[in-house]
């Protein structure tokens, strides 16, 4: 497991500033959560994290060393990645997209090896999905796709995962699953969520981001607190335990005045009942 910091980290996009100044860490075996709302910087901060976007400012190290030091290759086998959308040919079958993954460890002309192959097979497994392995990638539901980007992720055998909103375009279900599945594997994790649920009770814990910069930092039930919340999110939330599963949970609300609208179609019924 490896160790990400990102120490002072500022980023431009068309000469205007995006993130400034975010200093944050996350421990070998964490499952840290970055929450903010839309245009706060989460996917900015990320793509610095896998050499997409480099840091106009700071730097980020992975186990100890900038990741813009590293080869495209050495940095593959450090950390693997899994964004918001994956466009893959229509052709690739499931045991082949997850086989991607094991390009960092090959020569440009390599051919799979039975250890490659056996890699393969313990990734699928461990996301259960051995069962698919022939099959089109293309014909798999959401959720399904998204565990087999993570096998591809595992197979990289990368002692770091980071993931941007995992759960996007999912259904409920298949969003259980894969965070239930994100906590099991034990990685050191870094997740953009948009669920401020989701991070409350899969995450050990958050970052909170808003207009570039890094807000708070600790553990869920501390940081997001119904202040915090109203100030960054502008909603009411109320921290509580969850019934079903014992973890802390966050319900939200909207800051202000409900619609009135089907209430007052309502009130209008009753007044002209006889």
């Amino acid at each position: 497991m490896t160790r990400l910091d990102f120490a002072g980290v500022g980023i431009d996009i068309a000469a205007a500033r995006i993130v400034s100044d975010v200093s944050l860490h996350v421990a070998p075996g964490e499952m840290m959560g970055l929450v903010g709302p839309n245009g706060s910087g989460k996917s900015t901060l990320l793509r610095s994290a896998y050499r997409v976007l480099r840091p106009a400012a700071g730097a980020v190290f992975i186990g100890g060393e900038n990741v813009w030091d590293l080869s495209a290759r050495e940095a593959a086998r450090r950390r693997a990645i899994v964004t918001q959308h994956t466009v893959l040919g229509a052709e690739f079958s499931v045991e082949e997209v997850v086989a991607m993954g094991r390009t960092p460890h090959k020569g440009m002309l390599d051919r799979d090896g039975a250890e490659d192959r056996r890699t393969v097979e313990q990734a699928l497994a461990d996301v259960h999905m051995g069962w698919a392995a022939r099959r089109s990638f293309a014909t798999l539901s959401g959720g399904e796709q998204q565990r087999v980007l993570l096998a591809r992720a595992l197979a990289q055998e990368a002692g770091l995962l980071i993931l941007d909103e995992p759960t996007n375009h999912l259904d409920v279900r298949a969003q259980f699953e894969v965070l239930d599945l994100l906590r099991h594997l034990g990685m050191t994790t870094l997740t953009a969520l948009h669920d401020l649920d989701h991070a409350v009770s899969y995450c050990d814990r958050v970052a909170v981001m808003a207009e570039g910069g890094l807000v708070a930092v600790g553990a869920p039930e501390d940081v997001l607190t119904p202040e915090l919340v109203h100030r960054v999110f502008g909603v009411r939330a109320v921290l509580d335990t969850h019934p079903i599963t014992g973890r802390p949970r966050i319900a939200v609300a909207s800051a202000g005045r409900p619609p009135t609208r089907a209430r007052t179609r309502d009130h209008a019924a009753d007044a002209s009942a006889p």
